[in-house]
């Protein structure tokens, strides 16, 4: 941990987590400057507030409380600002619009080549601990500091390690898998070691106006989670009507385009065959939807590119923790490094519905070893040397 008058710039979204980190902060004594990231989502206007309660329902205009947008919107900025006045902090709005729309470039890619993305951790990556630190540094701020339920372990500064959270039903070390090494010792994850319930209550007694204020669970720029429908209107000509097929390759049926399904997806499939049926790959060559039983969706491991390691990478197979999605629980299983940019991971026992375009983050307990984007999914376990 820093020394206090230590300058740290707080990422603050508005959210309650984000605010208590800032709080927390201020209280150890540091020189605390609050940051908006203004990204410019769809539908989004910079000029004028709604007002919404803390369940989201619209309310009488003149209320001080903005309450629920989402993560990234005009309302949410109007809290941030309002926590920063509480705490007595300067408060400033970064205009990240033009390097937000690289991110919703990528999702829409990665729909369009068959691929599962995951915006959240390349918003880590680039903007959070990417251009906010070259921020950080213009106002002389020597940590980036954010709301993430994760822990930085700075006992050593020569090889600093990414923890997952205390509360591991909140656990966000997932998201953080892409953060350059280097950065692990300019980061500060305040509110890693409390559990949510008890940072609600770190707010309610600070008085901060977002202490109830729902998470957002939605994609900020997805706001209606029709992922199809922003990727028709952004890339028209790349949504088109398909086949859909069993594994044998028999016709069951169309689609509407394959960027309207995602891995594992068992509903709205638009074809009953009388038993449990899911979708267990996409075809963007094709544009063909396959569709399988709960059998055809297991795995036995998965090959990763763009790999980022917060240890030396395991050259032979080393035993560790895996997982395949931000929700999912850690599995055991194994990883070992083909080369700079590439790994190798296998599961103790199959597991279902890995997606490629998803990320796959390793842990030895509690610590992030590294992770990386899933490129194939693997049948079968290779033998021992």
């Amino acid at each position: 941990m820093p020394a206090p008058r230590t300058k740290v710039l707080v990422a603050m979204s508005g959210g309650v987590d984000s605010s208590v980190a800032a709080a927390l902060l201020l209280e150890q004594g540091h020189d605390v400057v609050g940051c908006f990231m203004r990204l410019g989502s769809p539908g989004e206007t910079f000029d004028e507030l709604e007002p919404y309660d803390s369940a989201g329902v619209a309310c009488d205009p003149t209320k001080i409380r903005i309450g629920k947008q989402g993560c990234c919107s005009i309302n949410d900025a109007a809290d941030a600002r309002l926590v920063a006045a509480k705490l007595g902090i300067p408060f400033y709005v970064c205009n990240f619009k033009k390097d937000f729309g690289r991110i919703i470039d990528y999702f829409v890619g990665e729909y369009n080549a068959g691929r599962t993305p995951n915006p959240c951790v390349r918003c880590n990556d680039w903007l959070k601990f990417g251009k906010l630190h070259d921020y950080a540094k213009q106002i002389d701020a020597s940590f980036v500091a954010t709301g993430h339920y994760a822990r930085v372990d700075h006992a050593d500064p020569d090889r600093p390690r990414l923890l997952r959270g205390l509360d591991h039903a909140k656990d966000q070390s997932y998201f953080l898998f892409g953060a350059p090494r280097t950065r692990l010792n300019e980061m500060l994850l305040p509110i890693g070691g409390y559990r949510k319930t008890r940072v609600r209550e770190i707010a309610a007694a600070l008085d901060l106006p977002v202490f109830d204020k729902p998470d957002s669970q939605e994609i900020c720029f997805v706001p209606d989670n029709d992922y199809a429908g922003l990727v028709r209107r952004r890339a028209p000509d790349a949504v088109e009507p398909g086949r859909i097929v069993d594994t044998d390759g028999a016709v069951l049926g169309t689609h509407e385009g394959h960027q309207h399904f995602t891995i594992g997806q068992r509903r709205g499939l638009g074809v009953a065959l009388g038993y449990p049926i899911y979708v267990v790959h996409r075809d963007p060559v094709t544009n063909t939807v396959t569709v399988g039983g709960r059998d055809d969706l297991a795995s036995a491991g998965c090959t990763a590119s763009e790999t980022n390691w917060f240890v030396d990478p395991p050259a032979e197979w080393r035993d560790c923790t895996v997982k395949i999605r931000s929700n999912a629980p850690p599995v055991p299983g194994r990883v070992r490094a083909l080369d700079d940019r590439r790994c190798d991971v296998r599961f103790a026992t199959p597991q279902d519905a890995v997606a490629p375009g998803q990320a796959v983050v390793c842990y030895d307990d509690d610590v992030v070893l590294g992770g990386g984007w899933i490129d194939d999914v693997t049948d079968e376990n290779p033998r021992d040397p």
